[in-house]
């Protein structure tokens, strides 16, 4: 199906220009966002009519669009969720629980924009594009921790699962000494009563 673009769509125009869609893709998202519309005459006519008013929205959209990014860009979000042992969560964080992190803190972002090609399914800190326009992106940070404490150790830059590793084999490693220094299972004066 042959469309004339409304706005910017990344990967195959820009306004004014018309190209060839799957027809799926024209019907599905293209036309019902008005991002598009069929290229017929009457279409083509009435775009060259109102091509100013169009790019004029458009200009309108980025600027929203560019407002919004400047809040957010570089901002970091904590997420609270259960994770076993080596850092795998029970379930994972997509699109949706990313959006409502920011909309939580304030900030006017959509599921659609948030750009998560594979859910997130382990703790750290986890950078994520959202794309507010066809023009306008911004890059936030998801700091997903079991707890309020690992966050903040984490936003520092400490690696928790390796550091609690760490702990753990430190502390094996001293109760095993001190099991050597102790003489493990000698008892005192055993065997001298004879």
């Amino acid at each position: 199906m042959k469309v004339v673009l409304l706005e910017r769509v990344e990967n195959l125009g820009a306004i004014g220009d018309v190209v060839s869609v799957k027809d799926g893709f024209a019907r599905n998202f293209l036309l019902p966002r008005d991002k598009a519309r069929r290229a017929t005459a009457a279409n083509l006519k009435a775009f060259e009519l109102d091509r100013a008013a169009i790019e004029q929205r458009n200009e309108k959209n980025k600027a929203d669009a560019q407002k919004v990014a400047d809040k957010i860009d570089g901002q970091t979000y904590v997420m609270i969720r259960q994770a076993g042992e080596t850092g795998h969560l029970y379930g994972s964080v997509a699109g949706r629980d990313v959006a409502e992190a920011i909309q939580a803190e304030g900030g006017k972002v959509e599921r659609s924009q948030v750009v998560l090609n594979t859910a997130i399914k382990s703790l750290g800190v986890h950078e994520v594009p959202v794309r507010l326009h066809a023009e306008v992106r911004a890059t936030v940070k998801i700091n997903i921790a079991r707890s309020m404490d690992e966050a903040e150790r984490q936003a520092k830059g400490e690696d928790v699962i390796r550091s609690q590793f760490d702990d753990e084999r430190q502390a094996a490693e001293q109760s095993a000494q001190e099991l050597i220094e102790g003489g493990a299972g000698q008892q005192e004066g055993f065997g001298d009563e004879a």
